[in-house]
């Protein structure tokens, strides 16, 4: 038996904790014998201290076990069980198109998905721009909708890793959310009670990253791979550049638009084609679907272009109640602003900076995100039509177009646009797509 307060005095004196100690806590965490003070207590203790990576990984099992682990075996599902998991980003798609490519190659894409955090864009939030599309369907439901798409996306549901809801509210009010240790259990515990057989995370770098630098980035990515690996899921990571927006498109409705039209080939950005093929390649390859990238490639190329990807896409939005001619008719489903029309460039030169955290609060200010959890999403407003790192710039030029609801909206995003878009005489060197791969060898 042990005493709340006697493992905060450990870990405050900086003394390495038990896997047992860690339980012990956690499971008072989950069952409301430790109190919130404890948590907050706890929390400042590991953001001063910081944890072992031993420590880490009996902290995010705790975690894990916190509350319901799904168990697919019941499934007889005939390939891998693998996701993918994004730090978040603005314009950030990926997971739409990706989960269907995996899926029409052989893997099996259980996805449990958040909603926009600050700047950055949520999944869940942008698949309910979707009419009828149920983000919290039954277990059953989940089950069904896996195993007959490939893929489902939906929304965290209270019985799986409840002690890393209780103890993130409280470091979001006791100004302890970065700290490499918390934030590393907290996106595993979720993401591992869901059952995977493979990971692979998507670490963000750049000005709409999460983490402050590149160093900083490395070091979370680092993290995870070594504690999902501890823990018994095997796991890879990618970092990859949030220096832009990196879709064309910004904004909920706008986003998903975009998706389907990568999946059925009426349009691809270059750099959102690059990052998501990059990821896509990576599960294939680390879940043994492919047996090395260029084989991993080319059978996502080949689900691209005859059209089983977007065939999966279609299928997951029908089975979570979503139209069931979706990719077909996409635009008569999605909403539309009032007003949309191009923001132009006061200057001439190249586009050499963007401020992406600031585009994507441009976003949020149009009604786009919530700047607190209980407000509501208008799935319609957003940027489209953005302009890339290194283009050149004319008076005519547009920088992007923004879809809003009134014109005082419009002139207010239009403002943020040109403001977090540098045009300079010079081009800037271009910034890769993906920097680097971290294994469990790397770490």
């Amino acid at each position: 038996m042990y005493l709340p307060q006697e493992i905060i005095r450990k870990k405050r004196d900086n003394i390495a904790l038990t896997a047992d100690e860690i339980n012990f806590f956690i499971q008072g965490v989950a069952k409301n014998t430790v109190s919130e003070g404890q948590i907050a207590a706890f929390a400042m203790a590991v953001y001063f201290n910081d944890m072992t990576m031993d420590e880490r990984v009996a902290l995010t099992c705790a975690m894990r076990d916190s509350g319901m682990v799904i168990d697919w075996g019941h499934m007889n599902f005939d390939g891998p069980i693998v996701d993918k998991h994004s730090t978040g980003g603005v314009g950030d798609v990926t997971s739409l198109m990706l989960g269907a490519m995996v899926a029409a190659c052989g893997g099996y894409v259980p996805m449990i998905s958040g909603r926009g955090l600050g700047h950055t864009g949520g999944t869940l939030d942008k698949l309910e721009s979707i009419p009828g599309y149920n983000i919290t369907p039954s277990n059953e439901v989940f089950g069904k909708v896996t195993k007959e798409a490939g893929v489902a996306i939906i929304g965290q549901t209270g019985d799986l890793a409840p002690a890393d809801k209780r103890v993130y509210a409280t470091r979001d009010v006791t100004a302890t959310v970065d700290n490499i240790s918390l934030i590393t259990a907290s996106i595993l515990s979720k993401k591992l009670a869901a059952g995977l057989d493979y990971l692979v995370m998507d670490v963000k770098v750049g000005s709409g990253a999460f983490m402050p630098t590149y160093a900083a980035s490395e070091e979370l990515a680092k993290s995870i791979v070594a504690v999902a690996n501890g823990a018994g899921t095997c796991t890879s990571a990618l970092l990859t550049d949030m220096n832009q927006v990196l879709a064309s498109t910004a904004g909920n409705a706008l986003e998903v638009r975009e998706a389907v039209q990568f999946l059925t080939g009426e349009y691809r950005n270059p750099r959102l084609y690059a990052v998501t093929m990059a990821l896509c390649a990576e599960m294939l390859v680390i879940s043994k679907l492919a047996s090395d990238l260029p084989q991993a490639r080319a059978k996502l190329q080949t689900v691209l272009d005859n059209g089983q990807a977007a065939e999966r896409f279609g299928k997951m939005v029908a089975g979570l109640g979503g139209p069931t001619d979706f990719i077909d008719n996409y635009d008569n489903y999605l909403d539309k602003a009032e007003i949309i029309k191009p923001v132009f460039a006061e200057t001439t030169g190249f586009a050499t900076a963007m401020d992406t955290r600031g585009l994507g609060m441009a976003v949020v200010g149009m009604g786009g995100g919530r700047r607190v959890a209980s407000d509501s999403i208008d799935y319609a407003v957003g940027l489209s039509n953005m302009i890339r790192l290194g283009d050149e710039v004319y008076a005519d030029t547009p920088l992007a177009m923004v879809h809003a609801r009134t014109e005082a909206q419009w002139q207010e995003a239009a403002k943020a646009v040109r403001a977090n878009i540098s045009i300079a005489d010079t081009q800037s060197e271009p910034t890769p797509e993906v920097y680097r791969r971290i294994g469990e060898q790397d770490v």
